[in-house]
């Protein structure tokens, strides 16, 4: 029974003594014993060292693969074909993580290796790039063993990415700036410039909150120039810059084709946003909006084609406020443009009359004349007459020239009107008496501009008093009447 126990016990220290001298740093004191490849020569150069490393990719992977680092064959065949092969010396008590070897045809791999040589080995020095990592590897020259000495953390340099949409837009419209593609930062920042070159604005972002929103009030071109931070405080240094143009709004100019309109209801006045500009780009559109005295608008049009003008009838005399908003080709609108006009309408006139005038009695024919004033007491709707004159007698005695007097108000509808009133008339023999008429009229508008009228017109007098039958003493007048 002890003799078992003294077996399990020489056992255990057999196995502790094993572990121990494999966890120990294996010293190698030569190189050349126990090579990967066939060398010719001493000292074979780097091309020589890259034409081996491609005839033996096989064993190579194999040792990669036996070593546990099978991912990184594939980089180290790729990044050796371009590798810069550096001179170096491994000195005496430096370290290598592991190193491929042949062994009787066979590929071997030992690990944790120390330069125990007289002398420092001469090696060829490369690195392999891979996953922020570089891997540097020796190839010692008296044979073509493969070793990697070590691993080092790199901090890649960060990229910058910069994005502003939209790359045009209007006052006042929000700019979005996207750095989420810039690659390997703990941070960026961008620095806003405005038109002039002055910086107007410094804003920080993160890889989790990479966006940013903005807005202009003045047009021109801003740049956006970003810069991106590593995790090393180190800033990108690849061009990082967007721009985005704020659209010039239109300007718009408005003028009426009178200022004031005086005696311009019923007629065309022309708005005209004709000379309306856009320093970059074109006017397509105008506006207009017509308002009264109160502020109630009363009319719009928007007019989509140049010259973009309006003829406008005002049916009702006022003060009235035109405003023009003009858009440009890109959807930016001007400041409004205003102009107060006053419409006004006549509403004296002087009135001026003529034409045949005849008398019962033989109807004596007579050749009258009138002047006098016309006020529109409604416009269009209702007028006043005041009016006096002569007629003179054509046929002579017994008939008498006479003066006659009128007062009349006359209801207008459209271009017809018709009225009564009162009237005086001087005697037309002598054996008859001065006679007050009553009169009737009506008549038409035959010619009309802005500021008169000329109408032709029948009348009626018949005489009002003791004795003065219509059919023995009334008078008819056919004339023409013209107004200014």
């Amino acid at each position: 029974m002890k003799s078992k126990k003294v077996v399990f016990l020489v056992i255990g220290l057999l196995v502790l003594l094993s572990l121990n001298s494999y966890a120990e740093t294996k010293k190698l004191r030569r190189i050349g014993r126990y090579t990967f490849v066939r060398i010719k020569g001493e000292v074979p150069t780097a091309e020589v060292m890259k034409i081996l490393i491609d005839r033996y990719t096989g064993d190579i992977k194999y040792g990669f693969d036996m070593v546990g680092y099978g991912d990184l064959f594939l980089p180290f065949l790729d990044q050796i074909k371009a590798a810069s092969f550096e001179d170096k010396e491994l000195l005496i008590g430096d370290k290598l993580m592991w190193m491929l070897f042949r062994s009787r045809g066979k590929v071997k791999v030992v690990e944790d290796i120390e330069w125990a040589g007289k002398e420092p080995l001469p090696v060829f020095s490369f690195t392999v790039v891979k996953d922020f990592k570089h891997y540097e590897f020796i190839m010692p020259k008296p044979c073509g063993n493969i070793a990697l000495r070590k691993i080092e953390e790199i901090v890649p340099e960060a990229i910058c990415d910069i994005k502003v949409e939209p790359a045009k837009a209007n006052i006042n419209d929000p700019i979005s700036v996207d750095m989420s593609g810039t690659q390997h930062a703990k941070s960026m920042e961008v620095e806003v410039f405005g038109p002039d070159g002055t910086k107007m604005a410094t804003q920080t972002l993160t890889p989790d909150s990479a966006k940013w929103q903005t807005k202009f009030d003045k047009p021109g071109e801003y740049t956006f120039k970003g810069k991106a931070i590593n995790f090393e405080d180190k800033p990108s240094t690849n061009p990082c810059e967007a721009k985005t143009y704020i659209n010039v709004p239109p300007t718009c100019k408005l003028w009426t084709s009178c200022l004031p309109c005086e005696n311009y209801v019923r007629y065309p006045i022309t708005i005209d946003a004709s000379e309306s500009t856009d320093p970059d780009g074109q006017v397509v559109k105008a506006d207009f909006e017509i308002s009264d005295q109160e502020g109630n608008v009363v009319d719009r049009y928007s007019d989509s084609e140049t010259p973009f003008t309006w003829e406008k009838i005002f049916d009702v005399p006022g003060l009235y406020t035109i405003t023009l908003i003009v858009t440009d080709d890109f959807g930016a609108v001007s400041q409004p443009c205003r102009v107060d006009l006053e419409v006004t309408q006549k509403r004296l006139f002087v009135l001026a009359e003529g034409g045949p005038f005849f008398s019962r009695g033989s109807y004596g024919p007579y050749l009258a004349g009138r002047i006098g004033l016309l006020y529109k007491i409604i416009p269009d709707t209702l007028s006043f007459v005041i009016s006096g004159g002569g007629a003179a007698a054509l046929k002579g005695d017994p008939w008498k020239s006479i003066f006659m007097a009128n007062i009349l108000l006359n209801v207008h509808s459209g271009p017809a009107f018709f009225g009564a009133g009162a009237g005086f008339t001087t005697k037309v023999k002598e054996n008859r008496n001065s006679d007050a008429d009553l009169i009737g009229n009506f008549g038409l508008d035959v010619l009309s501009t802005r500021t008169s009228t000329g109408s032709l017109f029948f009348e009626v007098r018949a005489p009002v008093g003791e004795g003065r039958k219509f059919s023995k003493h009334h008078k008819l007048m056919l004339g023409f009447r013209f107004l200014f």
